[in-house]
């Protein structure tokens, strides 16, 4: 006796959307399938449900991959985390910046396809879900801060968008602060940078504007991209200054050193970074 009524439903809106995919025709952004299906996300479901997560072999600190010289130390960190540690207490990612992922995060900050910080959102959530066991009390939200020149020419900052998009997606609303940390000058690109020269590069780049508000609280730093850390731990470093007792940082991407970051690309902005954009 149901079936009758959903049948009535289901014919006009498959009219409507042939229709649509005839007035309004668009393909995938990703695989340039045709779409069919009214969105505001011009991505195909077939491409969404190919990103799925890695946890490969991971430093316990930066969410580095181990070579098998550090599996075989036994500690869980990489090289560098056991040299010089970050700021951080941990940083994780959901997965790493290529392909369909990278595709996605490009079409949110170069093209302002603003929608996709949806799908991205929920990718963030999973990691934030992740790290926030870690943490004995709620933890505050905190947007990786654009500097106000390429806030300004970019029109929004994806990692408040991301931010606020991912809190909407967890069953414990965690606050999330715009404002509390400021990018207070631009810095160089990074690429092509020892680590110690990307350190002084983001030197004291960031500061707290509001310390009252982060002072004896946990922190979740949040970004689109993660490369290095280097950014991500100054944020960490001066966060703690201001009386942050504890920092953990996620990112919906890790780019790998060597793999994705080769050569420039206009305008990548997580460390000052500059990325190759894929064909995708």
């Amino acid at each position: 006796m149901r079936a009758a009524p959903r049948a009535v439903f289901l014919a006009p809106l498959n009219l409507l959307q042939s229709v649509f995919s005839v007035l309004f025709p668009s393909d995938c952004r990703l695989c340039q399938t045709s779409l069919n299906n009214i969105s505001r996300i011009p991505v195909c479901d077939e491409c969404l449900a190919e990103i799925h997560s890695t946890r490969a072999p991971q430093c316990v600190l930066c969410g580095d991959r181990l070579a098998a010289a550090a599996l075989l130390m036994g500690d869980g960190r990489c090289s560098n985390c056991r040299d010089s540690a970050p700021d951080f207490d941990r940083a994780l990612s959901f997965g790493e910046y290529e392909a369909g992922l990278r595709g996605l995060i490009h079409l949110l900050k170069y093209e302002r396809v603003t929608p996709v910080a949806a799908p991205l959102g929920r990718m963030l959530a999973h990691t934030m879900t992740e790290l926030s066991g870690s943490a004995n009390a709620a933890l505050l939200v905190i947007p990786v801060p654009l500097h106000k020149g390429r806030r300004r020419s970019r029109g929004f900052n994806q990692s408040e968008l991301l931010a606020h998009a991912a809190v909407s997606c967890l069953p414990d609303k965690l606050e999330v602060l715009n404002g509390a940390l400021l990018r207070q000058r631009d810095t160089v690109s990074q690429v092509g940078l020892s680590r110690e020269e990307r350190i002084q590069n983001v030197r004291d780049a960031f500061c707290v504007a509001q310390p009252g508000r982060v002072n004896g609280r946990d922190i979740l730093l949040v970004d689109d991209v993660m490369t290095t850390g280097t950014t991500l731990s100054e944020c960490a470093r001066v966060l703690k200054q201001a009386g942050a007792k504890r920092v953990w940082a996620a990112t919906v991407a890790r780019a790998y050193d060597g793999a994705s970051l080769t050569a420039a690309d206009p305008g990548e902005e997580e460390e000052t970074e500059v990325v190759v954009m894929a064909s995708v």
